[in-house]
């Protein structure tokens, strides 16, 4: 006689977890490690478009021409930094089945997680204001109408690039991609044109410095560039898209192929920021400099940087230059909209559409956009750029360190939570960060208190209001780096083994109905 499937899973009790672990293993093993690793490849490389962004060129077009080669090591230390933490934001999605603002909204009190959801969404508005203006500035190189008409019509522009999904998200996202690389690839060949000095770069990269007037605000917006607060939430997100087996075996690997995903991703996005950089610092500081170019570099912004390809791509650079600026705005944006549909959600439970999701955050980001770019033209709306950047660096540590502690939890990570190396090697790097940002800011405020031109009513009331609004930002990094971790977080392993356990119950309680004999 056959051997139904509930005496099959009744009589070894915790069968149904052990028949799925072994045919999970059987799995990994049949499947050659390359192609699961090609099934991997997505998250990474959506989170790594952030780091090509229109924030990203500002910053480093501006570094360049203002520092030369003197910041490169920022873009190092940032890029290897982002690796971490993006691989961390990665791991936890892998092992725990929910995203970073899930965890957030699981753990934290009502006041708490409402601050940070505002926070995550204030990150969003600022790293979509880059967004606007690039494309703001891409319609004007392309068609020679005003910054600020293109700042309106990049409200609208995202929401065709969406529709296109009905189509297929992955060809939409390798169009776009391919379209910021090859303004990369321009950038690659015009420094191979402009040779830059192989020494001068690689001191730029392994040694710091930060001599320069302004270096250490143009260090801080290249980090804030960077290092983005709704990648985090974004990257423990996607990873969640990919059918991951539940087994040891199949978190490992899938951590693993994360983390490669993202080195190589990053690697590029490394490559690509290290010729900006050096293509702005070789040509701005150049000794056959044209007066008109040197008018150009002194103020240098997206929309007047084309001159840099000139060598390359000749009286067509600023077409070619315009239609890459306007694929990286729009490719950063579909990041930044799924990444504020992810917040939403977990700290919410409110799914949204896309578009309607996409259409509420750029109302917001145009309107500071459109302000800018009509009062203070391209320079001003370029400084703009420079301002949001410092707003993410700023908002950093409100998804930085909710991630370091859970990724570093027991009682969310189990037995896969941070090694003590990868612990100590994170808070350090984040705290530099922190003091960094905190360092900047007070000074800043301090010396534009002392010396503007408001009367001293006024900024005695500015430093009542401000001074206090300092203290509890810091009390609220001491706060959330300090206190305990109280939510424990059932894993998908565990909770795998639970449900097979239930089932193994039930099948077992079937069993023991039908082996009783009826009444006679």
């Amino acid at each position: 006689m056959g051997v139904t499937k509930a005496e099959a899973v009744a009589g070894d009790g915790d069968g149904g977890k052990v028949v799925d672990d072994i045919e999970a293993l059987a799995d990994l093993r049949k499947e050659p490690a390359w192609k699961r690793f090609l099934s991997h490849i997505g998250p990474g490389f959506m989170v790594c478009l952030a780091y090509l962004d229109p924030g990203n060129m500002e910053t480093d077009l501006q570094a360049g021409a203002n520092h030369k080669y003197e910041l490169l090591w920022v873009i190092l230390i940032g890029l290897i930094f982002a690796l971490i933490i993006q691989s961390l934001s990665a791991n936890l999605g892998v092992v725990t089945g929910r995203h970073l603002a899930e965890l957030c909204k699981t753990e934290y009190p009502v006041w708490v997680k409402t601050c940070l959801w505002l926070l995550a969404e204030l990150a969003v508005i600022a790293s979509d204001i880059p967004e606007v203006i690039g494309t703001g500035f891409a319609f004007n190189l392309l068609f020679h109408i005003p910054v600020w008409t293109g700042v309106l019509i990049a409200g609208s522009s995202t929401l065709l690039l969406l529709g296109l999904q009905r189509y297929g998200v992955r060809k939409l996202e390798v169009m776009v991609a391919l379209l910021v690389f090859v303004m990369a690839g321009c950038f690659f060949v015009e420094m191979s044109i402009v040779k830059p000095p192989v020494n001068e770069v690689l001191q730029g990269l392994f040694i710091p410095r930060l001599s320069g007037p302004g270096a250490t605000g143009d260090s801080i917006a290249l980090l804030g560039a960077l290092v983005m607060p709704h990648n985090l939430f974004l990257h423990s997100a996607l990873v969640l898209s990919r059918n991951t087996p539940a087994s040891a075996k199949g978190m490992k690997d899938a951590c693993r192929f994360f983390l490669f995903e993202s080195g190589i991703a990053l690697f590029v996005a490394l490559l690509v920021n290290i010729a900006i950089i050096s293509v702005s610092g070789t040509v701005c500081n150049a000794t056959n400099l044209s007066p008109e170019d040197a008018v150009k570099c002194s103020d240098l912004t997206l929309d007047s940087s084309s001159f840099l390809l000139r060598n390359v791509l000749g009286k067509s650079s600023a077409t070619v230059y315009g239609v890459a600026l306007l694929a990286s705005g729009q490719s950063s944006t579909i990041t930044g909209t799924y990444a504020g549909q992810y917040v939403m959600q977990g700290f919410l439970d409110i799914k949204m559409k896309q578009w309607l999701r996409n259409l509420m955050t750029r109302s917001i980001a145009i309107v500071p956009s459109l302000i800018v770019s009509i009062i203070g033209g391209s320079s001003g709306a370029g400084r703009l750029i420079v301002i949001a950047s410092m707003i993410l660096s700023f908002e950093l540590p409100f998804a930085l360190i909710p991630l370091l502690k859970f990724s570093s939890s027991s009682n969310k990570m189990g037995e896969n939570k941070n090694s003590i190396y990868i612990v100590g090697f994170s808070w350090v790097l984040g705290f530099i960060i922190i003091g960094i940002n905190v360092y900047f800011l007070s000074t800043k405020l301090v010396g534009w208190i002392l010396h503007n031109a408001l009367p001293t009513f006024a900024n005695v009331l500015i430093g009542i209001v401000l001074f206090p609004l300092m203290l509890l930002y810091v009390a609220a990094v001491i706060y959330l780096t300090f206190r305990k971790d109280t939510v424990k977080f059932v894993s998908r392993r565990e909770l795998q083994a639970g449900d097979d356990t239930e089932k193994a119950q039930v099948a077992t309680g079937v069993a023991d109905e039908d082996s009783k004999e009826p009444p006679v």
